[in-house]
């Protein structure tokens, strides 16, 4: 299962390879006034650039979504729904010029079942 904490992203589409650690996972109300979970990611590129990604996933759709898979709400939860859609924005190269993406409903649910479907890989190995 995947490492949110900390994992490699890319190659992107122009070969670059990037070290990623989470910084922080929070709610926005706090700190944007806006009604969803945050997460922060310190991107470090192959030539020792720094980055940072701001991951936001909108609260309607995650309780939505959580209802429909029957799935909790949690840190580890929203921190994997991050990780794996950093990880497809750095290999299509797609919102890397934004320093915060906000995810759609749709796309909360295409992780959240790809999270599904490694955790049955997983259990099934076993």
């Amino acid at each position: 299962m995947l490492n949110f904490r900390e994992f490699e992203a890319g190659p992107d589409p122009f070969g670059r390879k990037f070290q990623v650690l989470l910084k922080w996972l929070q709610t926005a109300i706090s700190i944007r006034h806006a009604d969803t979970v945050d997460v922060k990611f310190i991107l470090t590129g192959d030539d020792a650039a720094r980055s940072e990604k701001t991951i936001a996933l909108p609260h309607a759709s995650l309780q939505e979504v959580s209802r429909e898979t029957n799935r909790p709400v949690d840190d580890a939860w929203c921190g994997r729904i991050a990780a794996l859609h950093l990880i497809d924005l750095v290999a299509t190269g797609e919102d890397m010029e934004k320093d915060l993406v906000t995810l759609t409903r749709a796309e909360i649910a295409k992780w959240a079942a790809e999270i599904a479907r490694q955790e049955q890989a997983v259990t099934t190995a076993r």
